[in-house]
């Protein structure tokens, strides 16, 4: 390889920036899924799972004879290698015993939200089109109403500890976890190409796609999680995890459902997210990691007095956020209301199965508004939108990664793929960013979410991030506003503190007086909360369908 600046990773012969971690080990044997990969990694934990509200456990070695057990069921049930199980449920110490006993077989998980309505679910059964799902009693209506269009209803298992009275034929987890593991099923060959997850993104710039993970992408991503966690194991003995975000999602399934187990740590499952219920378990369990998305670390610094008084902390010695990235302001306000937890922070898509980017210090982490440098044997691109040249360090243009955690592309959908993954591999993040001197991602703004004002572009990032330093202002989100005129022009829906008598034109003048003037907004509504999905993200999409249908341009 030409010369790679040893600071910021870049290789001025190809305008590659290499990461500067250690590069994660792969196996080499093509014939390998990811369940027999993290249940053959060596470690010293005893309990896999923590029902936080029942106290309810699974040691790892019931977790592995249930997964085999249930792996069992499945074959005799005529689950072969390629078909797809649909897994709808909340948080569970369950859910990953269904994930991991499918994608045994060389079966394919797709999971969705229990949020999504029926008619949301339809849509993905068609598109992925299951042969079985895996859900609980409370949930069991909408599946049954989401299938009813198909001429077959869906073999339905349903994964309730109690026995629940359900129409119908349905079949019970718990009673094919109690089977004896057979020890003798004929396995079909199951290859690292092979296709292991189906999750849907989340669609917040568009149609809803499905994105198909192998299981090397998801082995690149537990040897990723196990090189940023697994040292701190070795020398301070079992870590335990609060599992705050939803299984369904890419940062759970990539990190609770799976990556964790590898090296041994507990998981703590919260079934639904409740601050209150997080903060106690963090005590009533000794939890040492909280992951979280930025809305609730921004609620833990402007709650600070309430919750010290009120819970114990003191086995938590670190949190790590993901989803956006945190101002100078939350990140310092943190630091100071929780001295001794460690703020790190992760970026990463569907798309790359949950890895991109992280700081893995606290030093990293003071590199305020980073995303982080690149995870592990991941390559970076900086490319101009608009020329597709490819750019140096401090520029700013889309994202490019390349690794082994890249998504096989999206699930019948050529289009979508080739718009998204070029011939060498590199996938179009969508992200606006420039990487530094010293290989910090800066996250600039989403690509598509641009403001386009009489050919000027306006990151609405960067118009949120100055609302929220006014002190009246609890939370904003900035959106493209149609103009016949100019385009486009930024638009601020905006949540005012309690007491705050902020007038629209205040909030108009408080951002011009310190930006271009391109950039001011020009419209202000006032409104009781910001719509955002469950990873923290801003529903823009959301927003400018509200501003538009109250408008006529």
């Amino acid at each position: 390889m030409a010369s790679v600046d040893s600071r910021s990773g870049f290789c001025n012969s190809n305008s590659t920036f290499y990461s500067k971690r250690k590069p994660i080990p792969l196996p080499p044997n093509p014939s390998l899924d990811v369940t027999t990969f993290i249940s053959s990694q060596a470690h010293l934990g005893r309990t896999a799972f923590i029902d936080a509200s029942t106290g309810k456990n699974l040691t790892f070695a019931q977790l592995w004879r249930a997964v085999e057990s249930v792996g069992d069921c499945l074959s005799d049930m005529g689950i072969r290698k390629g078909h797809v199980v649909l897994l709808l449920s909340p948080n569970s110490i369950l859910f990953p015993v269904v994930c991991l006993s499918v994608m045994s077989l060389g079966a394919v998980i797709t999971t969705t939200n229990p949020l999504n309505t029926a008619a949301e679910i339809a849509k993905q059964i068609k598109d992925s089109n299951p042969v079985m799902a895996f859900t609980t009693a409370e949930l069991l209506p909408k599946i049954a109403a989401a299938s009813g269009g198909s001429n077959k209803r869906l073999p339905i298992v349903l994964m309730d500890e109690e026995r629940v009275d359900s129409a119908g034929e349905v079949r019970r987890l718990a009673e094919m976890m109690r089977r004896e593991p057979s020890g003798t099923r004929v396995a079909e060959r199951v290859d690292q190409d092979d296709t292991a997850t189906l999750l849907y993104s989340s669609g917040t710039t568009g149609m809803s796609k499905g994105v198909v993970s192998s299981h090397r992408n998801l082995i690149a991503m537990v040897q990723t999680v196990v090189n940023r966690f697994g040292s701190d194991v070795g020398s301070q003995g079992e870590q335990r995890f609060i599992c705050t975000v939803p299984m369904f999602h890419i940062y759970g399934l990539a990190a609770f459902a799976t990556g964790l187990l590898a090296y041994g740590s507990t998981i703590i499952v919260l079934s639904k997210f409740e601050m209150g219920e997080m903060l106690s378990a963090i005590g009533k369990y000794q939890a040492t990691y909280l992951p979280l998305v930025p809305p609730i670390l921004v609620a833990m610094v402007n709650g600070a007095e309430q919750i010290n008084a009120k819970y114990d902390l003191s086995s938590l010695h670190t949190v790590l956020c993901g989803g956006a990235p945190l101002s100078k302001e939350v990140t310092e306000g943190f630091m100071d209301k929780y001295p001794t937890v460690k703020i790190l922070q992760g970026y990463g898509l569907t798309e790359s199965t949950g890895i991109g980017a992280s700081t893995d210090t606290v030093e990293e982490s003071r590199r305020y508004g980073t995303a982080g440098k690149l995870s592990a044997s991941m390559e970076g691109r900086i490319v101009d939108p608009v020329t597709g040249r490819v750019l140096g360090p401090n520029r700013t243009g889309e994202l490019w990664l390349k690794g082994p955690s890249i998504m096989k592309g999206y699930f019948s959908n050529e289009e979508a793929t080739s718009s998204t993954i070029d011939s060498e591999g590199w996938l179009r993040t969508g992200d606006l960013c420039y990487i530094d001197e010293d290989g910090f991602i800066f996250v600039v703004d989403r690509l598509k979410e641009l403001i386009k004002y009489k050919g000027y572009q306006v990151p609405p990032a960067e118009l949120e991030a100055l609302l929220l330093t006014h002190p009246e202002i609890a939370d904003a989100a900035v959106i493209p506003f149609p103009d016949r005129e100019v385009g486009q022009f930024p638009m601020a829906y905006v949540v005012k503190k309690t007491g705050s008598l902020l007038s629209e034109k205040s909030v108009m003048e408080f951002v011009s007086k310190q930006v271009a003037p391109y950039k001011r907004v020009r419209k202000v509504a006032f409104v009781s909360s910001i719509p955002k999905n469950p990873s923290g993200k801003i529903l823009r999409k959301d927003l400018i369908k509200l501003a538009t249908s109250n408008s006529k341009l």
